[in-house]
């Protein structure tokens, strides 16, 4: 069995047949590859009997021999194969035997340094600073404390940082290919292999776009009806639709950018090594108050930002402006030098944010949670083996492989929130924000987390985060204070911002912010060394009032269709309910407990007779059993349908509200609780129905169903169930939080009890029976009143005209069935209203 010579970056691998190497940027494997094009564990290399092989094991880039990409191929003395690209990725050959090498087996690459503490496999991030000179609290008029020493000026910056005369796209970055291009010929850009131009990013279709050369020499970019869009100068083109190319434009697809520059066509692959910068931002509210007041600042590429501040010191508020999601009122927020308002529906994409509640499903597995959250945001062309691998390749980068058939619910703080960190992985985002990720979490958690943002951002990452914990800062390249009323109070580095404040602790200036809150911080910094240093060149430039992008360019594209959605819906909410015994066994012994209530009301007597004589007039005494039995029923059915679905909107509005940045469908969303609950509660209202009806004397022949006369009786029970349930949709949309829900469903309960019309007569009261139409159990007692014949057995009164609503024709059943139908149409219009307020489109207004 032959050893195996290998060449890589000027060092050589001797490789034992014996063993299989993995290749790849995790640290832990055997031979690593410090290249973002590279997966985490991209190929192996091993001997298969015959011959040494390499495999693809699913790289999201690709491997290549003589540029075309290849899953399995035979190697040896002469062969040589290309990472991550097929023309500039790292290259890897086979040299000849292993008698001219001395290294005897393939070691891994050594890291500069590995964090103190961290666990075994991180990326390596900068050595730690030595700690500054400790200063005692100064006395009211502060002044400046001086830098221990000068700082070395700053490097000039790709991107953003670069100064007003850095070019329009990526600095001075050069293009990570070039394509030749010919008059008359026909470039297809996609996924898929046999596309002249392949992009290997799973945000791109098989098919996505054309590029065509038109006969007088000018350029046009033609969508082939792709899932995510195609985009020029950061705006999407219809989708099927195209448009020509001017010499400055940008077409964008996925996370390659492409410029026409003369015949060539030149691309830029966005491989998350990206700079970033926030000039200017100003945010005003109703009444003319700034709560975020010129905040400047910025980033090179794989940087680890904090931000920390005390209450009111807009760092939500800043949050939200630097992803747009509520865009400043003044001032620009630069992504690589691209302005992230004006190209919001491209760059939103490259974007991952990771809210302070879990984004996820608590009673689902972690790898399951992962499949439905790929397959929402994924193209609908991809297959469920490319969204498993990249599933796969997410769950050992965050070291959760382990974890990955658990429930999230069965892990700790840190674990579920390096869940939610890869539900945002998927889609390889190359700027990440998160907001409190450490809040809750013991200290040992909370350095596990930040330990997992260091290594993001060492791998090719700009990660921004928002806390409140400052034990962990020195993993941070720079820390970004925020002063009371929103203005910026230090941005530097974290070993000198103590120093800078001239306090020995965190908690003292803490204390300091609060007790001289009319203190001119920002003033302060703006003054002093460190802002000269650190930026002074990002405020050098003018603030600009922000233009909002029009509508269509704000809306997220949906990888998927409708119907694909509504089906990865329904799967997901299914599997999320049969996942939770105690929803379950509530959903089958509240409606029999409701129902068995009904069968104490005179049990055995029919309610379709009057029984009873009165001995003084010899007539008939109306029949009340009917009535009370029906008032029962109708309250459980009321009860329980508005039971299931009152808490289901506001314990997934975190969820909705990430997703639907994402591209979900508002009414797919809808339209997946409306199935799957409605179905619920349909059968539930049957069971109460069944329960009540099925012990007592009916009439044999119904108005509508003939001699179904039970279901007849029970549709009405099940129908009313259903429009409760729609009404309870409508207060988990309205309510702020979960603990709002029960007093407004006890609410809701006891409102339909008095408007059944069986506790006093509705008909002929003015005002209350008009208002009694928009009671949901008005028309469903009056339905079944319809087949028993109430105006008959239980007659309002002397004096007193039958209730229209009761009349024993199908005229009438009809009226009551379809009104309560369209009550349930109406809470659905009213849901969707309300779930749209918590919408990116709605929120940016």
């Amino acid at each position: 069995m032959p050893e195996l010579v290998l060449e890589l970056n000027g060092r050589t691998w001797t490789l034992d047949p014996s063993r299989t190497y993995t290749l790849g940027r995790d640290p832990q494997g055997d031979i690593v590859l410090d290249d973002a094009r590279v997966s985490w564990r991209h190929a192996t290399i091993s001997w298969v009997g015959r011959s040494w092989v390499i495999e693809d094991h699913g790289s999201t880039n690709g491997t290549f021999a003589q540029g075309q990409r290849i899953h399995q191929m035979e190697i040896g003395p002469g062969s040589a194969v290309h990472l991550g690209n097929a023309s500039d990725g790292p290259r890897v050959t086979v040299s000849g035997t292993a008698a001219a090498v001395s290294t005897p087996q393939a070691q891994p690459q050594q890291q500069p340094y590995a964090a103190q503490g961290a666990a075994p496999g991180w990326a390596q991030q900068a050595p730690p600073q030595q700690a500054p000179q400790q200063h005692a609290a100064p006395q009211a008029g502060w002044q400046q404390p001086q830098p221990q020493q000068a700082a070395a000026p700053i490097p000039q910056q790709h991107g953003p940082g670069g100064g007003a005369g850095a070019p329009p796209v990526y600095g001075d970055r050069s293009p990570t290919t070039f394509h030749q291009f010919s008059i008359g010929r026909v470039m297809r850009i996609g996924r898929a292999l046999e596309n002249e131009l392949v992009v290997s990013d799973l945000q791109v279709s098989r098919h996505h776009a054309e590029f065509h050369s038109t006969p007088d020499g000018r350029m046009e970019i033609r969508d082939l009806g792709s899932h995510n869009g195609t985009y020029v100068n950061g705006q999407p083109i219809p989708k099927g639709g195209s448009q020509l190319l001017g010499p400055a434009d940008i077409v964008g697809v996925g996370h390659s950018t492409f410029r026409i520059v003369g015949d060539r066509l030149e691309e830029f692959v966005d491989t998350g090594e990206v700079s970033f910068s926030a000039r200017h931002l100003t945010v005003t509210v109703d009444g003319g108050k700034q709560i975020l007041k010129d905040v400047s600042f910025g980033v090179p590429e794989k940087s680890l930002i904090a931000v920390i501040g005390p209450s009111g010191s807009g760092k939500s508020t800043l949050l939200k402006a630097l992803t747009g999601y509520r865009p400043a009122n003044q001032g620009d927020v630069l992504y690589d030098n691209r302005n992230l308002y004006k190209q919001f529906a491209e760059l939103r994409q490259r974007i991952g944010l990771v809210p302070q509640d879990d984004i996820l499903h608590k009673e689902l597995t972690v790898k399951k949670a992962l499949k439905y959250a790929a397959k929402l945001r994924f193209p609908a062309d991809t297959t469920a083996q490319e969204r498993e691998n990249r599933i796969d390749e997410v769950l050992r980068e965050l070291k959760l492989d382990v974890h990955k058939e658990k429930k999230v619910t069965s892990l700790s703080g840190g674990q579920r929130k390096r869940v939610s960190v890869a539900l945002e992985l998927l889609t390889k985002p190359s700027l990440i924000f998160l907001d409190e990720p450490t809040s809750g979490l013991d200290p040992g958690m909370d350095r596990d987390v930040m330990q997992l943002l260091r290594g993001l951002a060492d791998d090719g990452r700009t990660v921004l985060v928002v806390t409140h914990s400052v034990a962990e800062l020195a993993l941070c390249d720079k820390l970004l204070v925020m002063a009371p009323g929103g203005a910026v109070a230090y941005f530097g580095p974290p070993e000198e911002a103590l120093n800078f404040f001239g306090y020995d602790t965190w908690a003292d200036v803490f204390s300091a912010f609060e007790n001289y809150r009319d203190y001119d911080w920002a003033g302060r910094w703006k003054g002093s060394q460190h802002y000269q240093m650190y930026a002074a060149d990002i405020d050098a430039v003018a603030p600009q009032s922000v233009q909002m992008p029009p509508m269509q360019a704000m809306k997220p594209p949906k990888p998927q269709g409708w119907m694909s959605q509504l089906g990865t819906l329904v799967r997901r909410y299914v599997a999320v309910i049969a996942s939770d015994k105690g929803f379950l066994a509530l959903t089958v012994i509240l409606p029999l407990v409701l129902g068995s209530v009904s069968l104490l009301i005179e049990s055995g007597k029919d309610l379709l007779v009057n029984t009873e004589i009165n001995p003084q007039t010899h007539q008939p005494v109306p029949n009340s059993t009917a009535q009370t039995v029906l008032l029962i029923l109708a309250v459980g059915a009321c009860f329980a349908g508005a039971a299931n679905s009152v808490r289901e909107l506001i314990k997934e509005r975190v969820i909705y509200e990430r997703e639907r940045a994402t591209g979900l469908s508002r009414s797919a969303y809808l339209m997946s609780k409306v199935f799957v609950l409605g179905f619920i509660t349909v059968l539930q209202g049957l069971m109460v129905g069944m329960i009540g009806f099925a012990s007592r004397g009916i009439p044999k022949e119904g108005l509508v169903l003939g001699h179904l006369t039970l279901l007849e009786l029970c549709i009405p029970i099940m129908a009313l169930g259903f429009t409760s349930m729609m009404f309870g949709l409508i207060i988990s949309a309205l309510v702020k939080t979960s603990e709002k829900t029960m007093p407004l469903l006890v609410m809701f309960a006891i409102v339909q009890v008095v408007f059944t019309g069986c506790l006093f007569a509705l008909n002929g009261a003015i005002g209350v029976n008009q208002v009694s139409y928009l009671m949901p159990s008005r028309w469903a007692v009056a339905a079944a009143g319809a087949t028993l014949d109430f105006n008959r057995i239980s007659p309002p009164g002397k004096g007193k005209a039958n209730d229209p609503l009761w009349e024993h024709t199908v005229g009438a059943w009809t009226m009551d069935m379809l009104a309560l139908v369209a009550l349930g149409v109406i809470c659905a219009f009213f849901v969707a209203r309300f779930l749209r307020r918590h919408e990116p489109e709605v929120m940016r207004k």
